[in-house]
């Protein structure tokens, strides 16, 4: 039985990542940041399963004695601060969970268990105002917020790590991925929970900012295959993930009102303040490495994927959940 670690298991791609790796049969460590308020909601049906630690990744000894004590096969660094509009509220946090966490994440593989095999979270965030589109494993990183800074300090350390110690370690350079777990902060459960509610009867508007932001959404079940898929190569290499189709904020909107037969136009509002500080007017990805390597393509499109979180919110909310 392999055993993995998955930082930041209560995380949207934590929950589907442990659920695909326990049907596999594996042994599933998931670490978590102990919180007053119980976060577990998207891994309650897991829980039997699951084996459990908390662990801060601002804490180096906690990791260090999870690593020698479990023995992983492979750690999944998932753990971060993702959400960009907080990295410019608490720059400073970011930078310590995102960035530094996963310096520690490294430093307690290379102490206690350096055969291992490990994933690093890396971000489509890290390209920025980049230079060319569609951005591949060789565009320049130019981040453009504390977020992006800090993914891109983590990218460079597993990056050096790998190259000074022989390290079996690789880099998923995901674009945006979505589902009916995705943190409502984020603009796509934004969208999909006001359309149940306005459809439900529950509210009548939504305010948004920039609509013509333009970002590369996949789902992301099918982006945390992608990030096993790295990790049973022969060699470690970096790979983009991404769908390789850009949508506007705007479509996304017509698309989950469409799934309600609503349009958006009655509904939306446009909001000054919801702009965000050195926003990114859009972001591509070409996943071509990972379809040569991996023989990986996403599965679900982009209009499929909204309706399955829209409809996934009006039945939460119907239930009262």
């Amino acid at each position: 039985m392999a055993t993995a670690i998955i930082t930041g298991v209560t995380g949207q791609d934590g929950s589907y990542l442990a659920e695909q790796l326990l049907a596999q049969g594996y042994r599933v460590v998931g670490l978590h940041r102990r919180l007053s308020a119980d976060n577990h909601w998207r891994i309650a049906h897991l829980q039997a399963q699951l084996e459990l630690r908390s662990v801060d990744l601002l804490d180096q000894g906690s990791l260090l004695d999870v690593f020698e004590d479990v023995q992983p096969d492979e750690i999944y660094n998932l753990a971060a601060q993702s959400f960009v509009p907080t990295s410019w509220r608490q720059p400073i946090l970011t930078g310590e969970v995102t960035g530094l966490g996963a310096l520690r994440v490294l430093e307690a593989m290379k102490r206690a268990c350096p055969s291992a095999r490990l994933y690093q979270a890396s971000s489509s965030e890290m390209f920025g105002a980049a230079e060319a589109a569609p951005q591949t494993e060789r565009t320049p990183l130019r981040p453009r917020s504390p977020y992006a800074v800090a993914k891109t300090f983590a990218h460079y350390s597993a990056l050096n790590y790998r190259d000074a110690y022989g390290l079996f370690v690789v880099c998923g350079i995901l674009f945006n991925h979505e589902s009916p777990r995705r943190g409502l902060e984020f603009v796509t459960r934004k969208v999909t929970d006001a359309v149940a509610r306005i459809h439900l009867g529950l509210s009548d508007s939504l305010s948004l900012g920039e609509l013509s932001v333009r970002r590369d959404w996949g789902y992301a079940p099918d982006y945390t295959e992608a990030m096993q898929a790295m990790l049973r190569q022969d060699s470690p290499r970096d790979y983009v993930v991404a769908s390789g189709k850009d949508h506007s904020v705007e479509d996304l909107v017509a698309v989950a009102f469409g799934v309600v037969d609503r349009d958006w136009r009655d509904h939306v509002h446009i909001e000054p303040a919801l702009f965000r500080n050195n926003e990114l007017p859009g972001l591509c990805g070409d996943a071509t490495r990972a379809a040569e390597d991996l023989d990986w393509a996403p599965k679900v499109d982009f209009e499929t994927m909204i309706d399955i979180m829209v409809r996934a919110d009006i039945e939460r909310l119907d239930c009262g959940s």
